[in-house]
């Protein structure tokens, strides 16, 4: 028989960290990729001046505010807009067309972010006719994150780098028509969420809430373990209409997913599918 494997001090350390987040917060980290989070943790530890994890763990469960401070350590909130140009030019050429043929549509962001996506999409949507018929769906764990995508502020000297993304992703206007720049910052076209509702809203614990038409959900599976990465996909598959779209980040897949054999490429090199 074999020995079960002995984790190291560390790892344990992580387990019961996560779990009492769980049963304190309500927040599920149970499931998302070891190495990943162990990095950010261990990030966190010295952040703020803990000798050791189960020192982070005791703070953390008397101390809510900083269980907030370490959210933004294990939540990632990092994006850009129209990341990867092609994604969006795949989307304007081979989906909007889709699209257009229906009356309404409902949009889900899923993992929005500080909401660099969920703007992008806002924007493209725009310039091809639909936004005003389009509701999103923008949802994400971190409260902090959200109130940033409400804001629509982001800093300027990010705007060269949205700019030619946007660009190549066959952008039809000056990138400048959609924001108003000033004190460093660029604040972006109220109107372009008119239509964008912004909630919280957990891959790993909560249910589907609307029938969609597409699903967008990119660079999140990638922080997740083989079965909340499943438990995501089953949510998308649930949530999207017959013949809906599901749009994954560069480095995500559904190939060796319990759901490989549900969605069928539209085109695999930018990880759009359609589900069968």
């Amino acid at each position: 028989m074999n020995e079960p494997q002995r984790l190291s001090t560390l790892d344990i350390e992580l387990r019961l960290l996560m779990e009492a987040i769980y049963l304190r917060y309500s927040y599920d980290f149970r499931d998302y990729a070891g190495a990943s989070q162990k990095r950010r943790v261990v990030q966190a530890v010295r952040a703020f001046d803990c000798k050791s994890v189960s020192e982070l763990q005791a703070r953390v469960l008397h101390d809510p505010d900083l269980f907030m401070q370490l959210l933004q350590y294990l939540t990632i909130p990092v994006s850009e807009m129209f990341r990867d140009p092609s994604y969006y030019a795949c989307l304007r050429q081979e989906v909007i067309p889709v699209l257009k043929t229906y009356p309404s549509l409902k949009i889900w962001v899923a993992g929005c972010s500080t909401g660099e996506e969920v703007y992008s999409l806002a924007i493209l949507l725009r310039e091809e006719g639909l936004l005003d018929r389009t509701i999103i769906y923008a949802t994400d764990i971190n409260p902090q994150s959200l109130e940033k995508a409400r804001k629509g502020v982001f800093p300027l000297d990010r705007i060269a780098l949205y700019a030619k993304n946007y660009q190549e992703a066959g952008g039809q206007l000056d990138f400048s028509s959609y924001y108003t720049a000033a004190y460093n910052a660029a604040l972006f076209d109220r109107s372009l969420c008119d239509n964008v509702t912004f909630a919280d809203h957990s891959l790993s614990t909560d249910s589907v809430f609307s029938e969609t038409h597409l699903v967008t959900c990119r660079n999140v599976l990638i922080y997740f373990n083989r079965g909340l990465q499943d438990r995501a996909l089953g949510l998308f598959h649930e949530s999207l209409c017959h013949r809906g779209f599901l749009g994954l980040g560069s480095k995500e897949s559904i190939d060796f997913s319990d759901y490989s054999q549900r969605f069928e490429p539209l085109q695999k090199r930018e990880r759009i599918f359609r589900k069968l």
